[in-house]
């Protein structure tokens, strides 16, 4: 369901039934500016409404398939429900409207003056109606973006936990790489030290050598 249709529907429904009360209250007015006043009113409001339901409609067809095939099935009941407030309209609006009110109030006496016909009251229930079944969607949407909302706080905590976990081994192979280069560097100094050794032991036999050497050369001269 588009939340943009929700939207629209939401505002059309509270309209519906607000313009139901007003064709209700206006057919009730004896007053002529008052009535003219009120007129101007529910014409405002019906054009409103109009606007509601092309925007509706635009949103509708709009969508996917399946979900628009649904829409704009209530979308037609929508556009049934506005031409009976028109014709409703038309008919309280119209030059005989007056006496026709004044004949009602006669007949009906001022006790239920207020009261609805049985039409605009099944009207206004399913205004009411619909507006509390797109309250219900409107209040399941909420929650699923909290329930989405709280899964992606959990993500990105997991995410964190996770990234503290890659510098942390981060770290740790640092402080190995450190270790091998010391390593390095301490083998690197024995090996020399031990070649230096060598060197140093080698010398030494050379110079044995050579006094043995010299040693013998000097007996056997002096026999």
């Amino acid at each position: 369901m588009s939340e943009v249709f929700e939207g629209y529907e939401r505002q059309y429904c509270e309209l519906s039934a607000n313009l139901s009360q007003k064709c209700n209250s206006a057919s009730l007015i004896l007053d002529a500016e008052q009535k003219k006043q009120k007129f101007s009113e529910i014409n405002s409001a019906i054009d409103e409404a109009d606007v509601l339901i092309r925007k509706m409609d635009l949103e509708a067809r709009s969508l996917q398939p399946g979900v628009k095939a649904a829409l704009l099935a209530k979308l037609r009941e929508y556009k049934a429900d506005l031409n009976k407030l028109k014709r409703e309209f038309k008919r309280i609006s119209s030059p005989n409207a007056n006496q026709a009110a004044h004949d009602e109030l006669l007949e009906s006496g001022m006790a239920d003056a207020h009261s609805v016909s049985a039409e605009q009251r099944e009207r206004l229930s399913m205004s009411v109606e619909r507006l509390n079944q797109s309250s219900d969607r409107i209040k399941e949407s909420r929650r699923t973006i909290l329930e989405t909302e709280e899964l992606g706080v959990s993500i990105l905590e997991d995410l964190h936990q996770q990234r503290q976990t890659l510098l942390h081994a981060h770290d740790k192979l640092y402080e190995v790489d450190n270790a091998i280069d010391k390593s390095k560097k301490v083998l690197t100094t024995m090996s020399r030290r031990i070649t230096k050794n060598k060197w140093i032991v080698v010398s030494i036999i050379v110079a044995l050598v050579v006094a043995i050497i010299v040693i013998l050369y000097y007996k056997i001269s002096h026999r």
